[in-house]
């Protein structure tokens, strides 16, 4: 194997493995971080002390705490805050994983 290649390789490697990717769904509008998201279907990429969410052309980079469980969580559980009618993301629990993202959303925990 020449040289420039496995560089390549190991480049990619590395890029890989500095963020985790996911896809996620949101079955109705809600506020990261200040940020409105459409309902619709997210690419979420977890990096140490933020989140990307991506929808088309549409990038979203907040920071989050990034946490690990003791067991992994079955399935993707998105916990929300209401406040004046709208919903606010606290907390997103990845499925088939031990990640837990929390997001600070400026108001007491109320809803799920």
């Amino acid at each position: 194997m020449n040289k420039p290649l496995l560089i390549s390789f190991v480049v990619a490697a590395l890029a890989a493995a500095g963020a985790e990717s996911f896809r996620i769904s949101l079955y109705e509008p809600a506020v990261v971080k200040g940020k409105e998201l459409k309902a619709g279907d997210y690419n979420l990429s977890v990096k140490s002390d933020s989140v990307t969410l991506a929808q088309g052309k549409t990038k979203l980079e907040v920071p989050a705490k990034v946490e690990n469980s003791d067991k992994k969580f079955t399935q993707t559980k998105i916990r929300y805050n209401e406040n004046n009618g709208k919903l606010s993301i606290r907390e997103i629990q990845l499925g088939g994983t031990k990640t837990r993202l929390l997001f600070d959303t400026g108001v007491a925990a109320g809803g799920e």
